[in-house]
């Protein structure tokens, strides 16, 4: 099959690597894979030299085309122009498969991919897929105004989601809480959606469950093993919960130096993070590593004692699994599809979204269980072991693209 994915950004993060971890798959499968971009700027980094990179033994690669007016922002003029390039590079390529990803791609995507289906006879339509990695739609808080501007923004999104849900055949979701909360907003039809996990490689992740990984892991930050390394790997964005976090844990710090953050990632919100953690004199008790390669991941993860995660809003947070994978126990904000894998007291500590208190009761309860806080973690790196695998995901789409076709012809 000839496979073209959108995505908006190829900066790091989640929803990119899934895309990237698909595309890989599927040319070990042989398939001819195609992946169109938006332009890559700002600190979160790129994955693009990992996709140029990228060969099968049998030399399969994964050819790429950016698309120059692709942007995350809503521009009207932009997206237009977006469109039509994206139309331009479906008649050209000719796929079987349209996949799209995140909200902006998604929604040019499908519209650009039904539009071009529309001038073909049934046998040459592709199928139009589309995944949600995570809810478009912001929590509405702030000032009145302010409320007033997320409350449109979210009417706009969930009108755009709707038009483009009748404008793919299948709709895959990385949680089954991002079906519900698209159901919800009457965004497509039950039969449209199927739940298919996000993969990783999780060798890389099963390999740091060992003191000896744990060691080195720390000696590289310069941790030592007297120190509690409640560690954070996400953007340094403004719903990623840092803010919550350094209130959670900012007594605990205070009174024992021994604790300490490791904060690992860069973003629009650093200078203001950091000036805050000065702020509270806490200078001493954090870890910035800023980006870094996703291959050294898992050796940041293994050097934590629990993975904090307090964001507001997600599909399903691929630090968590990864986490468990490593044997790290987790705390997390019970944010979309976290709890499908962070379920409390039984693979780690879920706690209300916002909830400071909350927050601070659980970390310091994994502090103070050092037992129980290991049970969660194995229970939890049992789950994830089969259902985060890459070969799955790939497999599992691969059903889905077949039932895709069907519809589609």
């Amino acid at each position: 099959m000839r496979i073209l994915h959108i995505s908006t950004r190829l900066i790091l993060g989640g929803s990119q690597e899934n895309t990237i971890l698909s595309c890989e798959g599927q040319a070990q499968l042989c398939h001819d894979v195609h992946l169109a971009f938006g332009p890559i700027f700002g600190p979160e980094g790129s994955m693009l030299n990992r996709v140029n990179t990228f060969k099968t033994d049998t030399g399969s690669h994964i050819t790429t085309h950016q698309i120059p007016h692709l942007v995350r922002q809503i521009t009207p003029v932009q997206d237009h122009r977006a469109k039509i390039e994206l139309l331009q590079l479906i008649n050209q390529i000719k796929p079987d498969i349209v996949h799209t990803h995140s909200s902006k791609a998604g929604i040019l995507g499908r519209i650009a991919a039904w539009n071009a289906s529309k001038k073909l006879p049934p046998s040459r339509r592709p199928a139009i897929i589309h995944t949600i990695h995570g809810p478009p739609f912001m929590p509405i808080e702030g000032s009145p105004t302010r409320r007033a501007i997320i409350a449109t923004k979210n009417a706009i999104y969930a009108a755009a989601e709707k038009h483009a849900a009748k404008r793919c055949h299948l709709i895959v979701s990385v949680a089954d809480a991002m079906t519900e909360q698209f159901l919800a907003r009457n965004i497509g039809k039950p039969a449209q959606y199927t739940t298919v996990r996000s993969g990783m490689t999780t060798e890389p992740f099963l390999a740091m469950d060992s003191p000896v990984a744990r060691a080195k892991a720390r000696q590289t930050l310069g941790l030592t093993p007297e120190n509690f390394v409640i560690g954070t790997i996400a953007r340094l964005a403004q719903h990623k919960g840092h803010d919550d976090l350094l209130d959670a844990a900012c007594a605990d710090l205070q009174k024992d130096r021994n604790i300490k953050l490791l904060w690992v990632g860069d973003g629009w919100f650093k200078d203001r993070l950091m000036q805050r953690v000065r702020d509270m004199g806490l200078m001493d008790s954090i870890v910035l590593t800023g980006l870094v390669d996703p291959d050294r991941v898992p050796e940041m993860i293994a050097a934590m004692d629990v993975l904090a995660h307090p964001s507001y809003r997600e599909g399903l947070p691929r630090t968590v699994p990864q986490a468990l994978l490593c044997k790290v126990p987790v705390v997390a904000c019970d944010a979309d599809g976290t709890r499908e894998i962070c379920i409390d007291m039984q693979t780690g500590r879920l706690v209300p979204v916002g909830d400071v208190p909350a927050l601070q009761r659980a970390l310091r309860w994994m502090l103070d269980h050092p037992r129980e806080k290991a049970q969660l973690a194995a229970r939890g790196q049992a789950l994830c072991r089969q259902a985060f695998d890459t070969k799955t995901m790939v497999e599992n789409l691969e059903r889905v693209y077949e039932k895709a076709l069907q519809l589609a012809r």
